[in-house]
């Protein structure tokens, strides 16, 4: 049986230490850190506290010198890198704090990359009954982009159009993992929340797991379970041997 067929997590970590190359000490170290299927998660600190760290081990851009990163039950760290990058394609949508939408391909296109990318996001979308640019289209009208807007240059977007449009790539295809990377900052309050109530949807109807990374902790009170990085981290309070 695959390790995706009936993960008992979306992410766990165990004992886990990260320092980066020519450090004195680990900027990470957590014992324990779990994140359960269908479940959002809201983790907070303030910069430096190491959360993008923390969600590049999760995309396995990073490997922790010792411990383990599992995601939806793949242990990360024994996936050759080709391996990995294809794992994160199939299996992870990523929504970035600047969105990294590519500026001169329409707002359509760029949702359905993903699908291009990934033979198993389009073999999904595809065993719902869809076309990539269909459930693009779908997802869009969920996140209330109108449709008129998906045929211009995403660098002719407002920011609040740019966000939705990185939304709808991250969840195309059914991920069993949606990691957001402070995707609200750039938003008034009224903006935050209305995109909140969009995610949080999709994420549901989805069936996947979310995990929003931000230092706003005024949006912690939408997710099920709020975690301060300070709390599982260690290597803040100096408990990690250099």
């Amino acid at each position: 049986m695959s390790t995706l067929d009936t993960p008992s997590a979306a992410v766990e970590f165990r004992d886990v230490v990260y320092r980066w190359p020519g450090a004195a000490r680990p900027c990470l170290a957590i014992e324990t850190f779990r994140v359960t299927p269908g479940e959002r998660v809201f983790l907070h600190g303030p910069s430096g506290s190491g959360k993008s760290t923390l969600l590049s081990l999760v995309g396995g851009v990073l490997s922790p010198a010792q411990g383990q990163v599992a995601v939806l039950g793949q242990d990360l760290a024994r996936l050759p890198a080709g391996a990995r990058d294809r794992f994160r394609a199939d299996h992870v949508g990523f929504i970035f704090q600047l969105f990294n939408l590519l500026p001169y391909l329409s707002a359509l296109d760029n949702i359905v990359l993903p699908c291009r990318f990934s033979p198993a996001r389009h073999a999904r979308v595809a065993a719902a009954g869809a076309r990539p640019h269909a459930e693009a289209r779908r997802l869009a009208a969920h996140l209330d982009l109108d449709a008129e807007l998906l045929a211009r240059p995403a660098a002719e977007l407002s920011v609040g159009q740019q966000q939705r449009v990185a939304a709808a790539r991250a969840l195309i295809g059914r991920p069993g993992l949606v990691i957001a990377d402070e995707p609200t900052s750039a938003l008034d309050a009224d903006r935050q929340r209305g995109f909140l109530d969009l995610l949080l949807a999709e994420c549901a109807e989805a069936g996947a797991s979310l995990l929003f990374v931000s230092h706003d902790a005024r949006l912690a009170e939408r997710f099920d379970r709020v975690v301060a990085l300070a709390d599982i981290n260690r290597a803040v309070t100096g408990e990690v041997p250099a």
